[in-house]
């Protein structure tokens, strides 16, 4: 028998607008060409993590960004941007929080809310813009066969999206029931009809888009690859949210990923506060991309002599991540952000420090 749930068309969804926000990303967001902080002691590591960067793009390999929500919360997507707009980054990748903040910076110009006093009121993540648009991005993407990220910036450049005549719809899911998007077809079609969705073209402007990572990434076509999970975002909180759509773009978002991480002999992947998703995600990509090298057949290759860098603010358990995993007895064992890649082969730096100076060093550095 089905176990009990919720009905999400009862969920009260209010104007974003409504909600009081606390980061202005105008007030927030860090002009890369404005003097920066004294790295201190991360300066020789960013001097020699920028000469790897740049000798990864010289021979053609990926240099993969990989960052949590608050590399966007703390204004650096502006810095992000430099490092896309270079050309010194061939791929970036976040979480669902990561382009939930970016995309609200976008239309809004502020994101952040106060979960400890909305969640008692019953309004923490139940905001109508949000949820809508970026589960119709996924929604139509899904469709279309292309990424969550790819999707979302689309939308955000373009100020907006196309929903497909129902007409069509049915007629490509019943021609061709098999159709590797039939099931995202369906569910396009299932969420129109349900929320009386015309076809046609469906504006929303994004006057802030500038300042975000989900524009310059569209419009350069640099690879932005969303790994979100499902329960873990406040779209969830919206009645239209569909983890299909969500699975399905982001299943894309996977694949492309791991193209990325298939490159990344000589490269670089560089990971910023993404203390669960990067390494998870990375570890599983990194497998499949030997997979398909062939490390085992006779004149098959692997990755190798790739670089990782890993930035946060934890003192990484007081261990040298260059040598290598510490020993079980050691509590820097059990900090997965850092032990994951130690085991990934290749070459480690852990880089204690704001995500805001390193990044604005690394900049400064590269140009």
């Amino acid at each position: 028998m089905p176990y009990p749930q919720i009905d999400a068309n009862q969920i009260n969804v209010l104007p974003l607008a409504q909600r009081k926000s606390y980061i202005q990303i105008e007030e927030a967001a860090i002009d890369p060409s404005a003097s920066v902080p004294d790295p201190g002691a991360m300066r020789g590591q960013i001097d020699r993590l920028a000469e790897r960067i740049v000798s990864a793009r010289k021979r053609g390999a990926s240099v993969m960004l990989v960052y949590g929500a608050h590399v966007i919360k703390n204004g650096c997507g502006p810095l992000v941007n430099a490092l896309i707009e270079g050309g010194h980054v061939t791929h970036v990748a976040t979480q669902g929080a990561g382009i939930i903040h970016d995309w609200e910076f976008a239309f809004l110009g502020r994101s952040s809310e106060s979960v400890r006093d909305n969640t008692p009121e019953g309004r923490f993540g139940t905001w109508d813009e949000t949820g809508r648009w970026l589960s119709l991005a996924a929604l139509v993407g899904a469709a279309e066969g292309i990424g969550w990220g790819e999707a979302v910036g689309r939308m955000v450049v373009e100020d907006g999206l196309t929903l497909p005549d129902p007409d069509t719809l049915v007629k490509q899911v019943s021609d061709d029931p098999s159709n590797d998007l039939a099931g995202a077809r369906a569910d396009l079609l299932n969420v129109m009809r349900r929320f009386d969705l015309k076809p046609g073209r469906h504006e929303v402007a994004h006057p802030y888009k500038q300042y975000t990572v989900l524009d310059a990434t569209y419009r350069k076509r640099v690879a932005l690859t969303v790994h979100p999970g499902i329960g873990y975002d406040i779209i969830t909180n919206h009645p239209m949210f569909h983890g299909g759509a969500i699975g399905r773009a982001s299943a894309t978002d996977t694949r492309i990923f791991a193209a990325g991480v298939k490159n990344l002999s000589g490269g670089v992947y560089l990971t910023i506060g993404s203390a669960i998703m990067s390494p998870q995600v990375f570890e599983k990509a990194l497998s499949v991309a030997n997979n398909l090298l062939q490390p085992g057949v006779p004149g098959g290759k692997q990755v190798q002599g790739h670089h990782m860098a890993v930035v946060d603010l934890q003192d990484g358990g007081g261990w040298d991540w260059s040598r290598g995993e510490p020993p079980k007895d050691s509590p820097a064992y059990y900090l997965r952000f850092c032990k994951t890649f130690a085991r990934m082969g290749g070459t480690l730096d852990y880089i204690c420090g704001d995500n805001r100076a390193m990044l604005a060093n690394l900049v400064q550095r590269l140009r």
